[in-house]
């Protein structure tokens, strides 16, 4: 029998945890040989349902996963409990939460990624990373991105952007590996005076040993990103897999099917080779500033 995951290792957000436990409860009813269906039958749901569980895309009845231990022979009361406890902390929620009023429901799962990755590869075409975003700038990009009438959305909208940061100063915080469109630090969002300060801080960002910052010039010609932006999102546990991110205008997209992800991983490889290597960001970002500014 396979050994029950801990939330002591280095993947604890509760997104991580249902991805987790779902990933080991395939792994059990697999070798059980039993099938989907019959396992949703005996917690009195459907096959889908088994197949969102084990994907960890909903929240777990504790009922329901004590059902399922007894049909795949989990008979161990020390196993049953580490995993009747991980699920409780699985339907913790995140800190996210708090700001249910302005975070719709298909970022939440985003939010829960991005606060257990180890490591955070993004493309960037029209707008600097949201990681990397002073909150002058994330205030001009929301104001863009929506249309709000009053000031409490916004202010809180930009009060979830900058929480998000933290991930980047915590302890055993991701590597963050980002390549920018140089088209995107020209374009003046918010006002030259915004746009000046918010590129000064992507220079001093450049030099945290977390974060990676590579530009691709104009003069570069057409690049491996010409399908728009995308995340690569990589976990410290081996039993999960990397993600692919896309955002769009009102939904996103998760892909998680290894030939979409080999697809996306070989795009930002070749990105990486195609942009100006990090080391010459700061220059590059300096002679954007004496040009325009």
């Amino acid at each position: 029998m396979t050994s029950a995951p801990s939330s002591s290792g280095g993947a604890t957000g509760p997104t991580a945890l249902r991805m987790l436990l779902g990933a080991h409860l395939r792994r059990l009813r697999e070798a059980e040989g039993i099938s989907r269906a019959d396992a949703g039958w005996e917690i009195r749901s459907s096959e889908s349902k088994i197949s969102r569980m084990e994907l960890g895309r909903v929240s777990f009845k504790e009922r329901d996963i004590d059902d399922l231990l007894t049909l795949y022979g989990v008979d161990d009361p020390d196993e049953r409990k580490r995993l009747l406890d991980l699920a409780r902390e699985a339907n913790a929620p995140g800190w996210w939460h708090r700001f249910g009023d302005v975070l719709p429901g298909w970022f939440q799962s985003y939010m829960g990624l991005e606060a257990t990755a180890s490591l955070i590869r993004n493309f960037e075409v029209q707008f600097v990373p949201g990681l990397l975003q002073t909150r002058a700038y994330a205030e001009a990009v929301v104001r863009l991105a929506h249309d709000l009438k009053g000031s409490k959305d916004v202010e809180r909208r930009v009060d979830l952007r900058m929480s998000r940061q933290a991930v980047l100063t915590r302890p055993n915080a991701p590597r963050l590996w980002t390549v920018i469109d140089e088209a995107a630090l020209r374009r003046p969002i918010g006002g030259r005076e915004i746009m000046r300060d918010q590129l000064e801080t992507l220079i001093k960002l450049s030099g945290k040993a977390n974060v990676q910052i590579q530009i691709i010039k104009s003069d570069a010609g057409g690049h491996a990103g010409a399908g728009g932006a995308f995340t690569v999102l990589r976990f410290p546990d081996a039993d999960l897999p990397d993600l692919i991110y896309l955002e769009q205008l009102t939904s996103a997209l998760y892909l998680d099917k290894r030939d979409d992800v080999d697809q996306y991983v070989a795009a930002m490889e070749r990105l990486c080779v195609q942009a100006s290597p990090p080391s010459d960001t700061p220059k590059i970002i300096d002679a954007i500033i004496d040009e325009l500014y």
